[in-house]
């Protein structure tokens, strides 16, 4: 056992006083003694074993140094004592549990200057301030972060209900951050989530942060995104004519404030149907913004390809030239969704695919057509008038010169 060399570290101290008690008695003189000067008797008090003096110790000395040897061993019998007490307190499991904590503290104190920022930033959320939330919350919140919790999948990484102590509800994006990339995107998000302040723009609750993973919590978002609302296993018999149109405005209306209200302006670069959220009233919100960049860094940082097949420009695509015509055309492609209940990019063969930009164009502005190619489960709900407009706003996001989102919404 560990608390064995202690115990007999603390019975040699006793055993030593106890010797040290039995030396200062006094021998019996033995009948034989041999002499003993007196020089070393007058330079040698100690030692004066044969003399009268010595024998006939006064009672008071003997209770003195009596007195000093007990003193001495109960000063060595604490000190033991007290270092029991310090070895059981930094071998405890209350002790561990706090060294624990402190390293992870120090594993995050690389994050210091990033989260540092947010202290003094209010966000969007009605719920009240962004802050730090502590990982076993989230843990507890999420059941353990269980597959059946899970909303939705990204490339990074999971969303995941979460339910709080208070009867909330959450959603916790869980981002693995081992790479650059990943944690680049991470503080990106919430660096831009906490300056925003729209009703078309997702809200931020929170974030948090254990060793290499990394959490974003926002609100919850009830009827989840809308490519799972269109192309999931309802096939889009929940979103209406009406809807659809309220989906589409929400969507243009977030937009605007990126690329017109926010200084700098925004570019969403990724924007597409399963970064629409929906609430309970179908009120769409855009979300993820891991790759947005603001129209001024991305003039001064040689930024790489990114998005999502199907949604990206032909001119970033060919030549990397990426502007808020580049979030327009996206839009166009969820217009397009919205319309036909088509996917972006549907596979004709194993190695052949249509894009439904490339399938859908020479269509849309053909009134004989266009009625033909809508989606059925909206088919005979649509005023032709309407149906035409719409098929004009995907047109005008799908060429060179496109539009403004203001144009459209108007």
């Amino acid at each position: 056992m560990k608390l064995l060399p202690l115990l007999v570290f603390l019975f040699s101290l006793v055993s030593i006083h106890e010797t040290i008690i039995v030396v200062a008695v006094p021998p019996v003189s033995s009948p034989i003694s041999s002499p003993i000067s007196d020089s070393m008797t007058a330079f040698s008090p100690g030692i004066q074993v044969g003399s009268e003096e010595h024998k006939k110790m006064d009672p008071p000395k003997k209770m003195f140094i009596a007195l000093i040897l007990a003193c001495s061993s109960l000063g060595a019998i604490i000190s033991s004592l007290c270092c029991l007490w310090i070895y059981y307190r930094k071998n405890s499991p209350k002790s561990k549990k706090n060294d624990a904590k402190s390293s992870d503290a120090e594993k995050g104190n690389r994050l210091a200057p990033f989260f540092g920022k947010f202290k003094s930033i209010r966000t969007v959320s009605k719920e009240g301030d962004a802050s730090f939330m502590d990982y076993k919350i989230l843990e507890k919140a999420t059941s353990k972060f269980h597959q059946g919790n899970i909303l939705g999948e990204g490339g990074f990484g999971c969303v995941y209900k979460a339910q709080f102590d208070d009867g909330s509800y959450a959603a916790v994006k869980k981002l693995d951050c081992a790479s650059h990339d990943a944690e680049k995107e991470f503080e990106n998000e919430v660096d831009l989530l906490c300056k925003f302040k729209h009703s078309n723009i997702i809200s931020l609750l929170g974030y948090s942060s254990d060793n290499e993973t990394r959490f974003i919590v926002y609100e919850l978002m009830q009827n989840g995104s809308l490519e799972t609302q269109l192309h999931g296993p309802s096939h889009g018999s929940s979103l209406t004519w009406q809807r659809r149109m309220k989906i589409a405005l929400d969507t243009a209306r977030g937009l605007e404030y990126l690329h017109e209200h926010c200084s700098p302006p925004v570019i969403h670069r990724d924007l597409k149907s399963s970064n629409i959220l929906l609430d309970s009233d179908f009120n769409a919100k855009l979300s993820d913004f891991g790759l947005a960049v603001t129209d001024a860094a991305q003039n001064k940082n040689n930024l790489k390809l990114s998005g999502t097949l199907g949604y990206v420009a032909p001119e970033y695509l060919l030549d990397g030239k990426l502007t808020d015509k580049s979030d327009v055309y996206a839009f166009g492609v969820v217009l397009l969704e919205l319309l036909l209940g088509r996917k972006p990019v549907e596979k004709l063969a194993p190695a052949q695919c249509q894009s439904i930009v490339t399938w859908a164009m020479p269509q849309l502005t053909d009134r004989s057509k266009l009625p033909n190619i809508v989606d059925p489960v909206i088919r005979n709900t649509i005023d032709l008038k309407h149906l035409y407009q719409v098929g004009c706003c995907c047109s005008c996001a799908m060429c060179a010169a496109r539009t403004k989102l203001s144009s459209i919404d108007n």
